[in-house]
């Protein structure tokens, strides 16, 4: 399968999502890291707009920064890689904690590996919608509620289509 066909049975097919645990790992890091780079260029883009802001509020700031404009751009969109690679990891980890508990609860087949993949895919959907509140400046905790929310029932939902233990 490739990326956009992964991408879009993600959405709405949580059969799939348990079937894609046996994707290669591969795939799956194409996936994941193609969708921090996105995440990145839209964090980017927000922060050139911040600066731009911040530049025309205060003029010594504007002089040094017209200096070093060509250093900050660089290292804060490695910066911005970095540390979106580390929280969306930091939240599949746990999401696929939480589906290897809800697993043993339906008395399902699976391991930690194949849930952190069935996690990755869940999340799909709530991080549109958490990049969405993002560009449009709207996020309080409900929301984050709401998405945390909607990503333990893609979790619990494909958790229903994984083998039962013998």
């Amino acid at each position: 399968m490739n990326l956009f066909q992964l991408f879009k049975a993600s959405l709405h097919n949580p059969k799939k999502i348990a079937a894609f645990r046996l994707v290669p790992i591969g795939k799956v890091m194409q996936f994941i890291f193609t969708y921090v780079l996105i995440i990145t260029i839209i964090s980017f883009v927000q922060f050139i707009n911040g600066l731009s802001v911040q530049e025309t509020n205060m003029e010594e700031l504007f002089e040094y920064l017209k200096d070093i404009k060509w250093l900050i751009y660089p290292f804060s969109f490695v910066l911005l890689f970095v540390l979106n690679t580390l929280f969306i990891f930091i939240r599949i980890s746990i999401f696929a904690y939480i589906g290897v508990i809800i697993l043993s609860i339906l008395k399902r087949k699976g391991e930690y590996r194949h849930m952190w993949r069935t996690a990755l895919f869940a999340s799909t959907l709530p991080m549109l919608i958490s990049i969405g509140f993002s560009i449009f400046h709207r996020s309080s905790g409900y929301f984050e509620l709401a998405i945390y929310m909607i990503t333990l029932v893609y979790l619990f939902l494909a958790s229903k289509h994984y083998p039962i233990k013998r």
